[in-house]
């Protein structure tokens, strides 16, 4: 099978989500210009740079009333700061709950009952018992060809490791179970790791 984007795939659901799997979620907390607080899930989202380390993210879809874009990217734009939780399996259901279309006052922190803690570098709210959290400081937004496709790009300010996910002096991600997103409504999580050396190591 073959389609053009443009000319449509004859498919019952898009399978462009369900090809580029597994995605990491990153799980956006952000603080708007007059305190109100969010946290919603992204699943167009990486790390893209080691030194310094930087993150993205990108948002598609626009809410009624943020003029164009979603309550985060609005906050962003506002304040210039955000934060990525980490989203573990044991957490799907809250962050289900946060990813829903709430109206702006809704601080998905007290909707889905998720414990806040203040952030060290960033003045916005950190999800308090994810696996991992890092602080960011918003380097450029990006307008992405498209209806309200923004891509958000941020330098890690500081960096929170839950202590039970540090073992040995790694970041050892099969404590926790890292939540990924698949295509459609499907999700998985990471429960098995191995080790590849490149050729000359």
């Amino acid at each position: 099978m073959f389609y053009r984007p443009e000319d449509g795939h004859g498919l019952r659901h898009n399978p462009f989500n369900a090809i580029v799997t597994p995605r990491p979620i990153g799980w956006i907390s952000t603080r708007g210009a007059d305190g109100s607080e969010n946290l919603a899930p992204y699943s167009f989202f990486n790390a893209v740079a080691y030194v310094p380390p930087q993150v993205m993210f990108a948002s598609t879809g626009t809410k009624p009333d943020r003029h164009g874009t979603k309550d985060s990217v609005s906050n962003i734009r506002e304040t210039g700061e955000f934060c990525v939780n980490i989203v573990e399996y044991a957490m799907k259901d809250v962050m289900n709950t946060s990813s829903g279309v709430w109206d702006r006052e809704v601080d998905e922190f007290e909707k889905a009952e998720i414990e806040k803690a203040a952030c060290e570098t960033i003045a916005c709210s950190r999800v308090a018992a994810a696996p991992a959290s890092l602080e960011c400081k918003l380097t450029d937004i990006v307008t992405l060809k498209g209806a309200a496709n923004f891509l958000v790009l941020g330098e890690v300010t500081g960096v929170h490791l839950r202590d039970d996910c540090v073992s040995d002096g790694l970041f050892d991600i099969l404590t926790y179970q890292p939540l990924t997103r698949l295509g459609y409504r499907d999700y998985s999580r990471i429960t098995e790791v191995f080790s590849l050396k490149r050729p000359g190591e």
